[in-house]
């Protein structure tokens, strides 16, 4: 019944904008490339548990910059430095897997398949593989030429409150319940201490550290992180499940164990507030939320016009 739920969604979401999108876009011209790139996917999430956080998250950063038109995976060059080098950007990494499943694309269906779609497709698999739950993935999308790393400060960052949380997602035509469903792609994977230093050192002129952590909690943090950390990869687990899709992420900003101040700010408003629980309730509820959401986001409208035959640069 579950999966019925997740495969009729599609319809209540495909915006007008995004009406050339369709879940059986490739079925004449390359009807293997779902079950290419799971396999891709699969091998490489065999060999780096990470895999997973970082295809989802990548799909996101790419969709909230110009649309989902692949621009997040193009190099930059001698004239321009791309959006991957943003500041915001720099610790996205597995481009090679969308490398690989587009040489595994290019070898069974040449010039067909978009780098965008394959992106949407492995944020998908990176999802359902996790133990999350899986959707049609609609598909259409062309990739863009244009990525620019300047364009990255558009992107939320970890800091935001929750006004300017829901004026990022609106600009995007995206409600609330998709900000607060979307957010629970924080279920997967690792934050470093520079994204979450501002919550465990020096808040505010009052209190060292934010009080709506959880005070063990807090001090857990700020051993792992100390005031001048000089270890670049040390960090925190997003949730205490970090490599399993599931809902612990929104029962822990409950009991004040997140992370990130946007995923504290998830509590501050009345209506995420009633979401937060709702979703730490019910992992079926944030389930069918988030497929819906995902849907919506992965087609907004990019402006690309061509099939990239490789992902890191325009043909």
């Amino acid at each position: 019944m579950l999966a019925l739920v997740f495969v009729l969604v599609i319809s209540w979401v495909l915006s007008p904008f995004a009406a050339a999108l369709s879940t059986n876009y490739y079925d004449h011209t390359c009807p293997e490339v779902e079950s290419i790139i799971t396999r891709v996917v699969k091998k490489a999430m065999m060999n780096d548990k990470t895999v997973p956080a970082a295809l989802l998250r990548m799909h996101f950063h790419d969709c909230f910059i110009r649309g989902c038109d692949g621009s997040v995976l193009l190099n930059s060059t001698a004239k321009n430095k791309a959006e991957k080098d943003g500041r915001r950007n720099i610790s996205l990494h597995a481009f090679y897997v969308i490398d690989h499943a587009k040489k595994e694309l290019e070898s069974q269906c040449p010039g067909v398949v978009s780098c965008a779609d394959i992106l949407a497709l492995v944020a998908r698999d990176a999802v359902a593989l996790s133990g999350g739950p899986s959707w049609n993935v609609p598909k259409g999308r062309k990739d863009g030429r244009i990525s620019k790393a300047t364009e990255t400060v558009r992107l939320p960052d970890p800091t935001f409150n929750i006004s300017q949380l829901q004026q990022s997602f609106s600009k995007r035509g995206l409600s609330l319940e998709d900000l607060v469903a979307l957010s629970g792609g924080h279920t997967l994977g690792f934050a470093h201490c520079s994204s979450f230093q501002n919550r465990i050192h020096n808040f505010n002129s009052t209190h060292d550290v934010d009080p709506s952590l959880q005070p063990s909690f807090a001090a857990s943090l700020r051993k792992v992180c100390p005031m001048h950390n000089k270890v670049r990869s040390a960090g925190s687990g997003l949730d205490s499940s970090a490599i399993t899709f599931d809902n612990i992420y929104y029962k822990r900003i409950i009991l004040g164990k997140s992370i990130f101040s946007s995923d504290e700010a998830l509590s501050t408003a009345t209506t995420t507030k009633a979401l937060v629980s709702k979703f730490a309730n019910s992992q079926e509820e944030f389930y069918t939320a988030f497929v819906k959401s995902m849907i919506k986001m992965s087609s907004i409208s990019g402006s690309g016009k061509e099939i990239r035959l490789n992902c890191r640069v325009v043909n």
